[in-house]
Parts: structure tokens; C-alpha cells; sequence
């Protein structure tokens, strides 16, 4: 059975928070077009805002403002009830450590109960599922009985099992070796193979690699983006153009730099001022 993923769609989507007595701005204008069937990596260093992006895209916080939408949801103006029941029946949460698993349950039943709040008509057979990530071997044992890789392919089931418009999943490959960490990419990328639209959060290049798209948050915002191998700049709403880190070494922030377009190749060009011009006022 094959689902139909979601859009997301953020348009100068702000987060602020409160930290003892100050405004925290996690989130600054970030505009990002996720298609339907997609599948992302949300990329960056810690503290950068991809974690809260993905909560947002959750609807587990509330936009501070701009918009966010998620199929026919705009996440900015949704009640309770309304994000309640995105939750119940269209969008999975992969956690970290296998955190949405039910310890005493098997695995087939972990997958079924996922599914309590999906219309038995839209419901994909748990089976299928545990087949999709390649654990239809181990339905009768529990998450206990299962190796970290194999809980955490039964995380992406569970995550999947509300019908898999959209799979979110944060740091789903942390703390594996090699092959599990193999696994798991495989088992996303199944779920991705099927229709659903795939978000991942990930502090690894070679997990991020692995997938179509790869967004670089920095300060907040998107910094960069790689598609098939190359990397490329994002100039943003604002006309701000987030440079490599690697770059800062020799241009650290206040650098002046100017900007000339070649002539022939048509190629912009940056280079650094040696000097500043002081003109009279």
C-alpha cells in the first residue's frame, strides 16, 4: 500500500523562547519548500535550531511568527484539537533512543497501537511495516529483546504506522555502530520508497549524505543547502548569505568584502578589502 506524503512549507517562521528573564531567538525567518515524498536532512552544529525546527513541524511549539504549514495545516493558526489529531493520524515521531516504544508490548503490537487513532481504512497492515524497515523476523519480541539498530528500526515502524504522510526523525542513528547505523538509514529511506515525505535531524555528514536534500541550519537560520554531492549557499529573504565555517577563518564577522561579477564567466566573485575608503560627509 503506498501513502501520499505532505508539503512543508516555512515562510519567515520564527521561534523565541524565554531563558532566565531574556528572549532566546532560536529560529530567525527561516523560509525552506519541503515536496511531498521528499526526503531531508536537517544538518547544523548543536544550539543551531534544526531540533526545534523539527518540533515545530510537530506542532509540539508554537510559531512565534511567520507561517508554518504542513499539508492543508497551517501549524501558525491551528488549535489544539486541530494539531491533536495531525498527530494522531498523519505525522510520526522518530525519538531519540527509542523513546516512542512501549517496553512490555512486542513489536507487531507497538506498531498496532500506534495505529489507534488511524481509521481503519487508512490503516497500512503492521506487518508491512515491520517488513518495510526489515523486521517482520522479530514481531513477537519486545523492544528488550531487540539490538539498539533493531529498536530503532521499530522506532521508524512505530513512527510510520500513523499513516506516513510525514516521518520526522531526530538524531535516529546517535550511538549506533556502522551497521546498525546502516540499517536504520535503510529503514527510512524504505519508508521514504513508499510515499512519505522523510525529515531527518542528524550531527552526521555520512547519514546526511545518504539522503536527497541536505539543509544547513546556522544561527537560526538556513545557512546552506547540498543536493547530490555539491553544496550551495542560500541567500535569504533579507539578502543574508550565511559563509562556510571554514571561510570565517580568514573573514571573520566585520569583515568588509566586495563583490564583483566576472565579466566573462558572469561568476561573482568575494574578495576581502584590504583597506576601507573613508569618504567625507
Amino acid at each position: 500500500m503506498r501513502v501520499t506524503g505532505v508539503p512543508v512549507t516555512c515562510r519567515g517562521l520564527v521561534f523565541i523562547y524565554r531563558l532566565d528573564g531574556y528572549d532566546v531567538v532560536a529560529l530567525s525567518r527561516v523560509d525552506l519548500d519541503i515536496a511531498a515524498g521528499e526526503a531531508v536532512a536537517l544538518v547544523g552544529p548543536s544550539g543551531s535550531g534544526k531540533s526545534t525546527l523539527l518540533s515545530l513541524m510537530a506542532g509540539l511549539l508554537r510559531p512565534s511568527a511567520g507561517s508554518l504549514r504542513v499539508g492543508d495545516h497551517d501549524l501558525s493558526r491551528a488549535g489544539d484539537a486541530e494539531l491533536q489529531r495531525m498527530r494522531a493520524t498523519e505525522l510520526g515521531v522518530v525519538l531519540q533512543g527509542d523513546r516512542n516504544l512501549i517496553p512490555y508490548l512486542s513489536a507487531l503490537d507497538n506498531v498496532r497501537f500506534a495505529q489507534r487513532g488511524v481509521p481503519r481504512a487508512r490503516r497500512v497492515p503492521a506487518m508491512d511495516l515491520l517488513e518495510t524497515v526489515g523486521m517482520s523476523g522479530a514481531a513477537a519480541r519486545t523492544p528488550g529483546e531487540l539490538t539498539p539498530g533493531g529498536r530503532q528500526r521499530l522506532s521508524v515502524a512505530v513512527g510510520a504506522a500513523v499513516g506516513g504522510g510525514l516521518l520526522l526523525a531526530d538524531e535516529p542513528t546517535s550511538q549506533l555502530d556502522a551497521e546498525a547505523r546502516e540499517s536504520v538509514v535503510a529503514a527510512l529511506s524504505a519508508v521514504r520508497d513508499r510515499g512519505s515525505t522523510v525529515v531527518v535531524v542528524t550531527h552526521d555528514p555520512g547519514v546526511a549524505a545518504r539522503f536527497g536534500r541536505s539543509v544547513t541550519i546556522r544561527d537560526g537560520r538556513v545557512g546552506a543547502e547540498g543536493r547530490r554531492g555539491e553544496d550551495f549557499l542560500v541567500v535569504g529573504t533579507d539578502g543574508a548569505v550565511h559563509l562556510p565555517a571554514e571561510l570565517l577563518t580568514d573573514m571573520p564577522p566585520g569583515t568588509l568584502l566586495r563583490v564583483r561579477r566576472d565579466s566573462g564567466s558572469g561568476e561573482l566573485r568575494l574578495s576581502p578589502a584590504e583597506t576601507a575608503e573613508v569618504r567625507p560627509t
